[in-house]
Protein backbone atom coordinates (compact mmCIF):
# COMPACT_ATOMS: atom_id res chain seq x y z
CA UNK A 1 0.00 0.00 0.00
CA UNK A 2 2.71 2.21 0.97
CA UNK A 3 4.27 2.26 -2.88
CA UNK A 4 0.83 3.79 -3.75
CA UNK A 5 0.38 6.58 -1.40
CA UNK A 6 -2.94 8.13 -3.52
CA UNK A 7 -4.84 5.67 -1.36
CA UNK A 8 -3.92 7.52 1.75
CA UNK A 9 -4.13 10.67 0.44
CA UNK A 10 -7.75 10.01 -0.06
CA UNK A 11 -7.70 8.85 4.01
CA UNK A 12 -6.23 11.94 4.70
CA UNK A 13 -8.59 14.04 2.56
CA UNK A 14 -11.87 12.53 3.60
CA UNK A 15 -10.71 12.79 7.18
CA UNK A 16 -10.24 16.51 6.71
CA UNK A 17 -13.32 17.00 4.95
CA UNK A 18 -15.21 14.18 7.39
CA UNK A 19 -17.06 13.62 4.12
CA UNK A 20 -16.49 11.00 1.42
CA UNK A 21 -18.12 13.44 -0.90
CA UNK A 22 -16.22 16.54 0.13
CA UNK A 23 -13.05 14.65 -0.28
CA UNK A 24 -14.26 13.21 -3.72
CA UNK A 25 -15.16 17.01 -4.68
CA UNK A 26 -11.65 17.97 -3.64
CA UNK A 27 -9.69 15.14 -5.51
CA UNK A 28 -11.98 15.57 -8.84
CA UNK A 29 -12.28 11.78 -8.50
CA UNK A 30 -16.02 10.10 -8.24
CA UNK A 31 -16.97 8.93 -4.99
CA UNK A 32 -17.24 5.83 -5.63
CA UNK A 33 -13.99 5.98 -5.82
CA UNK A 34 -13.21 7.44 -2.96
CA UNK A 35 -15.47 4.45 -1.25
CA UNK A 36 -13.34 1.88 -3.08
CA UNK A 37 -9.86 3.24 -1.78
CA UNK A 38 -11.06 3.37 2.03
CA UNK A 39 -12.39 0.12 1.10
CA UNK A 40 -8.82 -1.42 0.05
CA UNK A 41 -7.40 0.04 2.85
CA UNK A 42 -9.18 -1.72 5.50
CA UNK A 43 -9.06 -4.60 3.51
CA UNK A 44 -5.46 -4.58 3.37
CA UNK A 45 -5.13 -4.21 7.41
CA UNK A 46 -7.81 -6.62 8.15
CA UNK A 47 -9.49 -3.70 10.48
CA UNK A 48 -12.01 -0.93 10.28
CA UNK A 49 -10.53 2.52 10.25
CA UNK A 50 -13.63 4.93 9.74
CA UNK A 51 -17.49 4.49 10.94
CA UNK A 52 -20.00 7.15 9.06
CA UNK A 53 -21.76 9.09 11.45
CA UNK A 54 -24.93 11.26 11.10
CA UNK A 55 -22.72 14.22 11.96
CA UNK A 56 -20.02 13.06 9.63
CA UNK A 57 -16.62 10.68 9.78
CA UNK A 58 -15.55 9.39 12.96
CA UNK A 59 -12.03 7.36 13.24
CA UNK A 60 -11.52 4.33 15.01
CA UNK A 61 -8.86 3.75 16.97
CA UNK A 62 -6.99 2.04 14.54
CA UNK A 63 -8.03 4.82 11.80
CA UNK A 64 -6.12 7.11 14.12
CA UNK A 65 -3.40 5.54 14.48
CA UNK A 66 -3.06 5.32 10.93
CA UNK A 67 -4.27 9.11 10.15
CA UNK A 68 -0.93 10.05 12.78
CA UNK A 69 1.65 7.77 10.46
CA UNK A 70 0.22 8.77 7.21
CA UNK A 71 0.29 12.99 7.79
CA UNK A 72 3.91 11.73 8.69
CA UNK A 73 4.57 10.03 5.34
CA UNK A 74 2.75 13.31 3.80
CA UNK A 75 5.32 15.75 5.57
CA UNK A 76 8.18 13.74 4.38
CA UNK A 77 7.28 13.11 1.06
CA UNK A 78 6.27 16.62 0.44
CA UNK A 79 9.79 17.63 1.97
CA UNK A 80 11.63 15.04 -0.53
CA UNK A 81 9.68 16.49 -3.32
CA UNK A 82 10.84 20.16 -2.49
CA UNK A 83 14.63 18.72 -2.06
CA UNK A 84 14.20 17.09 -5.53
CA UNK A 85 12.91 20.09 -7.37
CA UNK A 86 15.91 21.96 -5.52
CA UNK A 87 18.27 19.36 -7.72
CA UNK A 88 15.77 19.49 -10.80
CA UNK A 89 16.19 23.19 -10.77
CA UNK A 90 19.48 23.80 -10.18
CA UNK A 91 18.96 25.81 -6.51
CA UNK A 92 20.70 22.95 -4.20
CA UNK A 93 24.30 24.38 -3.22
CA UNK A 94 26.44 21.61 -1.21
CA UNK A 95 28.76 23.57 0.88
CA UNK A 96 31.69 22.11 2.16
CA UNK A 97 34.01 24.11 5.09
CA UNK A 98 37.49 23.15 5.65
CA UNK A 99 40.92 24.04 7.63
CA UNK A 100 43.30 27.04 5.91
CA UNK A 101 45.78 24.31 4.59
CA UNK A 102 43.19 22.30 3.29
CA UNK A 103 40.46 24.95 2.04
CA UNK A 104 43.42 27.20 0.16
CA UNK A 105 45.89 24.33 -0.91
CA UNK A 106 44.07 21.36 -1.22
CA UNK A 107 40.50 21.01 -2.07
CA UNK A 108 40.08 23.50 -5.03
CA UNK A 109 42.14 20.72 -7.03
CA UNK A 110 39.12 18.96 -6.72
CA UNK A 111 36.22 21.24 -6.50
CA UNK A 112 35.31 20.85 -9.95
CA UNK A 113 35.31 17.25 -9.89
CA UNK A 114 32.92 17.00 -7.06
CA UNK A 115 30.53 19.37 -8.53
CA UNK A 116 30.05 16.91 -11.28
CA UNK A 117 29.70 14.01 -9.35
CA UNK A 118 26.63 15.43 -7.42
CA UNK A 119 25.71 17.21 -10.36
CA UNK A 120 24.90 20.64 -8.72
CA UNK A 121 27.10 23.65 -7.25
CA UNK A 122 29.85 23.61 -4.60
CA UNK A 123 30.32 25.96 -2.06
CA UNK A 124 33.47 26.26 0.07
CA UNK A 125 33.75 28.26 3.45
CA UNK A 126 37.54 28.50 5.19
CA UNK A 127 38.40 29.03 8.81
CA UNK A 128 39.70 27.15 11.52
CA UNK A 129 38.93 23.34 12.42
CA UNK A 130 36.76 24.27 15.13
CA UNK A 131 35.08 27.21 13.40
CA UNK A 132 34.23 24.71 10.77
CA UNK A 133 32.78 21.99 13.17
CA UNK A 134 30.59 24.20 15.02
CA UNK A 135 29.19 25.26 11.16
CA UNK A 136 28.79 21.46 11.23
CA UNK A 137 26.60 21.43 13.89
CA UNK A 138 24.41 24.19 12.73
CA UNK A 139 24.21 22.49 9.55
CA UNK A 140 25.56 25.76 7.47
CA UNK A 141 27.81 23.40 6.08
CA UNK A 142 27.64 19.37 4.35
CA UNK A 143 31.03 18.16 5.38
CA UNK A 144 34.45 19.54 7.05
CA UNK A 145 37.62 19.07 5.58
CA UNK A 146 39.55 19.44 9.41
CA UNK A 147 43.64 18.97 10.49
CA UNK A 148 42.04 17.63 13.60
CA UNK A 149 39.60 15.66 15.22
CA UNK A 150 37.64 18.05 17.27
CA UNK A 151 34.94 15.12 18.81
CA UNK A 152 31.37 16.22 19.47
CA UNK A 153 28.37 13.90 19.59
CA UNK A 154 26.30 13.33 16.10
CA UNK A 155 29.51 13.61 13.79
CA UNK A 156 30.99 10.60 12.18
CA UNK A 157 34.91 11.49 12.00
CA UNK A 158 36.26 9.75 8.90
CA UNK A 159 40.11 9.90 8.83
CA UNK A 160 41.60 10.70 5.23
CA UNK A 161 44.68 11.48 3.97
CA UNK A 162 48.40 12.14 6.20
CA UNK A 163 49.78 15.61 6.38
CA UNK A 164 53.49 16.66 6.95
CA UNK A 165 54.37 20.00 8.81
CA UNK A 166 58.14 21.35 7.51
CA UNK A 167 60.26 24.07 8.08
CA UNK A 168 60.48 26.60 5.11
CA UNK A 169 61.47 29.86 4.14
CA UNK A 170 63.11 32.14 1.05
CA UNK A 171 66.28 30.93 1.89
CA UNK A 172 68.27 27.45 1.24
CA UNK A 173 68.17 25.62 4.53
CA UNK A 174 70.11 22.60 5.75
CA UNK A 175 67.82 19.22 4.73
CA UNK A 176 67.52 18.19 8.31
CA UNK A 177 67.38 20.81 11.57
CA UNK A 178 69.11 19.65 15.12
CA UNK A 179 67.48 21.77 17.98
CA UNK A 180 70.57 24.12 18.03
CA UNK A 181 69.95 25.04 14.40
CA UNK A 182 66.03 26.36 15.57
CA UNK A 183 67.63 29.30 17.40
CA UNK A 184 69.59 30.82 14.35
CA UNK A 185 66.07 31.71 12.46
CA UNK A 186 63.83 34.49 12.64
CA UNK A 187 60.27 33.07 13.21
CA UNK A 188 56.54 33.61 12.01
CA UNK A 189 54.40 30.97 13.93
CA UNK A 190 50.59 30.21 14.04
CA UNK A 191 48.37 31.43 16.56
CA UNK A 192 48.15 29.60 19.64
CA UNK A 193 44.66 28.45 18.90
CA UNK A 194 45.96 26.64 15.32
CA UNK A 195 46.36 22.78 15.51
CA UNK A 196 49.67 23.44 13.49
CA UNK A 197 51.39 25.64 16.17
CA UNK A 198 50.02 22.56 19.39
CA UNK A 199 51.51 20.16 16.93
CA UNK A 200 54.76 21.85 16.49
CA UNK A 201 55.13 22.78 20.26
CA UNK A 202 54.66 19.11 21.01
CA UNK A 203 57.63 17.85 18.48
CA UNK A 204 59.70 21.05 20.03
CA UNK A 205 59.12 19.75 23.50
CA UNK A 206 60.69 15.98 22.68
CA UNK A 207 63.89 18.00 21.21
CA UNK A 208 63.98 19.92 24.76
CA UNK A 209 63.27 23.40 23.33
CA UNK A 210 60.43 26.22 23.56
CA UNK A 211 58.98 27.87 21.39
CA UNK A 212 59.03 30.86 23.25
CA UNK A 213 62.58 30.53 23.45
CA UNK A 214 62.85 31.54 19.29
CA UNK A 215 63.06 34.88 18.00
CA UNK A 216 59.29 35.37 16.64
CA UNK A 217 58.70 38.74 14.64
CA UNK A 218 55.23 37.99 13.87
CA UNK A 219 52.30 35.69 15.04
CA UNK A 220 49.80 34.99 12.00
CA UNK A 221 46.59 33.09 12.04
CA UNK A 222 46.29 32.17 7.93
CA UNK A 223 48.91 30.27 6.26
CA UNK A 224 49.08 32.32 2.98
CA UNK A 225 49.84 35.76 5.10
CA UNK A 226 52.95 33.39 6.43
CA UNK A 227 54.08 32.27 3.41
CA UNK A 228 53.29 35.46 1.39
CA UNK A 229 55.38 37.27 4.09
CA UNK A 230 57.81 34.82 3.93
CA UNK A 231 58.40 34.83 0.13
CA UNK A 232 58.61 38.46 0.01
CA UNK A 233 61.28 38.58 2.83
CA UNK A 234 65.09 39.92 2.10
CA UNK A 235 66.93 36.78 1.15
CA UNK A 236 70.12 38.04 2.04
CA UNK A 237 70.09 38.26 5.67
CA UNK A 238 72.22 36.15 8.13
CA UNK A 239 69.19 34.92 9.78
CA UNK A 240 66.54 33.22 7.36
CA UNK A 241 62.76 33.79 8.30
CA UNK A 242 61.00 30.67 8.84
CA UNK A 243 57.88 29.19 9.75
CA UNK A 244 56.42 25.67 9.42
CA UNK A 245 53.43 24.59 7.35
CA UNK A 246 52.00 21.77 5.40
CA UNK A 247 53.83 20.29 2.82
CA UNK A 248 50.95 21.04 0.66
CA UNK A 249 50.97 24.85 0.79
CA UNK A 250 54.21 24.78 -0.25
CA UNK A 251 54.43 22.56 -3.18
CA UNK A 252 54.76 24.41 -6.10
CA UNK A 253 56.47 27.03 -4.90
CA UNK A 254 59.58 24.10 -3.39
CA UNK A 255 59.17 23.06 -6.90
CA UNK A 256 59.96 25.87 -8.79
CA UNK A 257 62.68 27.07 -5.81
CA UNK A 258 60.72 30.20 -4.60
CA UNK A 259 60.66 28.50 -1.31
CA UNK A 260 62.72 25.83 0.41
CA UNK A 261 61.78 23.28 3.14
CA UNK A 262 63.52 21.17 6.03
CA UNK A 263 63.00 19.11 8.37
CA UNK A 264 63.65 18.03 11.43
CA UNK A 265 66.19 15.66 12.19
CA UNK A 266 65.11 12.46 14.01
CA UNK A 267 61.50 14.04 14.18
CA UNK A 268 58.93 14.04 11.69
CA UNK A 269 55.65 16.55 12.31
CA UNK A 270 52.57 14.42 10.93
CA UNK A 271 49.11 14.52 10.90
CA UNK A 272 45.52 13.22 9.65
CA UNK A 273 43.21 15.18 7.63
CA UNK A 274 39.90 14.12 8.97
CA UNK A 275 36.51 13.99 6.98
CA UNK A 276 33.45 15.25 9.14
CA UNK A 277 29.88 15.19 9.07
CA UNK A 278 26.55 14.55 10.86
CA UNK A 279 25.57 11.38 11.62
CA UNK A 280 22.04 11.97 10.41
CA UNK A 281 23.22 12.37 6.84
CA UNK A 282 25.30 8.98 7.19
CA UNK A 283 23.17 7.77 4.33
CA UNK A 284 22.50 10.90 2.69
CA UNK A 285 23.61 10.36 -1.35
CA UNK A 286 24.98 13.66 -1.80
CA UNK A 287 27.32 13.18 1.16
CA UNK A 288 27.90 9.48 0.38
CA UNK A 289 29.02 10.59 -2.96
CA UNK A 290 31.92 13.40 -2.14
CA UNK A 291 33.17 11.20 0.90
CA UNK A 292 33.58 8.43 -1.10
CA UNK A 293 34.86 10.09 -3.68
CA UNK A 294 37.60 11.78 -1.45
CA UNK A 295 38.65 8.70 0.52
CA UNK A 296 39.09 7.34 -2.62
CA UNK A 297 42.81 9.03 -3.13
CA UNK A 298 45.18 7.28 -0.88
CA UNK A 299 47.85 10.49 -0.90
CA UNK A 300 46.86 14.13 -1.98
Amino acid sequence: MLKDFAKLQTFIMVIKEKSFSKASAKLGISQPAVTQQIKFIEEYLDTKIVDRKKNGIVLTKEGEDLFRIALRLEKAIHNSEKELLKIINKEFTFVMGSSFSIGNYVLPNYLSEIKQRIGNEVFMNVGVSLEMIEQLKDKKIDVALIESPIFHEGIIYREWVEDELVVFSNQPLKKNLAADDLFGFDWICRDEESHTRRLTAEVFEEMGVQCSAFNVIGVLSSPTAIKESITHADRNTARPLVSIMSKHALKSEIENGTLYESRLKNHKITRNFFIAYLKERKHDAFVDNVVNFLLSFNKV
